[in-house]
């Protein structure tokens, strides 16, 4: 069978000719090398929940749920979105990434600040955070760094790019903003001289001066600030960005109105920046920036809506459709937002689970069913790309769709929907029990997943390749 998606406009016999996309292609083993870190964390993640369900029906401001966070946050999703706009920014841009040698350091000191940190916080040891936030905030540089002049070699701007690197600024000030609020929470005392000579001297002085000026911050506050930074200008902004490339090439569709896709970016940034600023201040205008965030999404979605009804393709298959569901829930989140911004909301323990909820349904109901999405179009692309791109013409290779299982992607799709209403159900009615049957039936859509995953990757050590001989008689 021929390979099917773009794929198959894209791979043609050998001819002695560089092909646009395979030359613009990141080797294999760096974004799944990102992807599967970041599987594994997911199922820590899910799994700690499963162990601790209490976690989510109390006050999200302790170690234990500070750790779970930056577990999915840093383990889970950026090391997926890292390993992911390796691949996809060439490819998207058409254009090389600046250094493979680059980022496979970078995976390197990402590796080691996540686990880090996730340990230490829960510890709650804040100066060790600081040691692990540092070499986390060096991985950091380096991927943006690597990205940013990836980004120069392109010939042609477009809303895409721009969305790219405005979420690199977003993930850059999230880092630093993490790493101050880390240094507002230790001392820095000097010992026999040491730490006051030199090098060290500087940088503890600096440390001290930064730890000073949060210090102005409430901490709830600056801690809210920093997730959205992180939440909302790296993820939902790269998410925004790229599905203007992939769900069109996914559904044989075209952007069908630049201006609000333009729109859905900047007003993205703008309600970001407001929203910032007045969380910090705890200021008054919060509400409206919200409301300007939630306008932004607003368009977004409607753009999202018109792609998918202008395309070619008859079917849309589960992978598009697990992502639309996930910028479905941008609805109820929107909701929540506007009501947690309200300058007058009295803080209750009701007020604190509708937080919770938000916080919940951004990072496990968007961001991760829009990545468990389009991780089954982008990993089995990968796959099938490096295994069997070089054999079309020659033999036979299977469709991408054939080499993973549609019903378990099926079966998984409803499963997670079940777990997020029931989990989020156990949040908001404070019910522990229910929360538990809400994360394991989260677990079990991803043991399908990874099920799934594992089929794909097999062909990378067992290809499927059949003589085109056999078929010709």
């Amino acid at each position: 069978m021929e390979a099917t998606l773009p794929i198959s406009a894209v791979a043609k016999p050998a001819t002695g000719k560089s092909r646009p996309i395979e030359s613009a292609a990141t080797s294999v083993t760096l974004p799944l090398s990102f992807i599967v870190v970041g599987i594994c964390a997911l199922f820590v993640g899910v799994g700690w929940l499963i162990a601790q369900p209490e976690l989510l029906t109390n006050y999200h401001y302790n170690p234990s749920i500070v750790a779970l966070t930056h577990l999915f946050v840093l383990g889970w999703i950026c090391s997926v979105v890292m390993g992911a706009t390796y691949q996809l920014v060439p490819v998207a841009l058409e254009t090389k990434l600046y250094s493979e040698r680059l980022a496979k350091w970078q995976f390197a000191f990402h590796l080691v600040g996540f686990v880090g940190m996730v340990v230490m916080f829960r510890t709650w040891n804040m100066k060790q955070v600081g040691h692990f936030g540092t070499v986390m905030a060096v991985s950091a540089g380096l991927y943006v760094f690597n990205i940013v002049r990836t980004l120069l070699q392109i010939r042609k701007w477009n809303v895409v790019a721009v969305a790219i690197a405005c979420a690199l600024v977003w993930f850059a000030i999230a880092v630093l903003a993490g790493l101050s609020i880390a240094a507002a929470k230790c001392s820095y005392e000097s010992t026999g001289g040491l730490a006051t000579a030199g090098g060290v001297g500087s940088l503890v002085g600096g440390l001290r001066s930064v730890g000073a000026f949060m210090s102005h911050f409430d901490p709830i506050g600056a801690m809210h600030a920093h997730a959205h930074l992180g939440t909302v200008g790296m993820f939902a902004m790269l998410i925004v960005g790229v599905s203007y490339k992939l769900v069109p090439m996914f559904t044989l569709s075209e952007i069908q109105s630049s201006r609000r896709a333009i729109a859905s970016v900047a007003l993205l940034n703008v309600g970001l920046v407001g929203s910032v600023v007045s969380i910090l201040l705890r200021s008054p205008w919060k509400f409206f920036c919200a409301l300007v965030v939630i306008c932004a999404l607003a368009i977004y979605g409607w753009e999202i809506v018109a792609i998918v009804r202008a395309r070619k393709r008859a079917v849309v298959d589960w992978g598009v459709r697990s992502f639309l569901l996930a910028v479905g829930t941008l609805a109820p989140i929107s909701v929540l937002a506007a009501v947690l911004a309200w300058p007058k909301l009295p803080i209750t323990a009701f007020t604190t689970r509708l937080e919770t909820l938000y916080g919940f349904l951004g990072i496990v109901g968007f961001v991760t069913f829009a990545i468990i999405g389009m991780l089954h179009k982008i990993v089995p692309f990968l796959v099938w790309f490096h295994t069997y791109s070089p054999h079309v013409g020659r033999a036979q290779v299977p469709a991408v769709a054939d080499m993973y299982s549609v019903p378990l992607e099926v079966v998984g799709f409803w499963i997670w929907l079940a777990g997020l209403v029931t989990a989020s159900a156990g949040i908001l009615l404070q019910k522990s029990y229910t929360v538990d049957w809400g994360v394991v039936l989260l677990a079990t859509c991803l043991a399908l997943f990874a099920i799934n995953v594992g089929k794909i990757l097999l062909h990378l050590f067992r290809p499927v390749l059949t003589p085109l001989s056999s078929t010709t008689h």
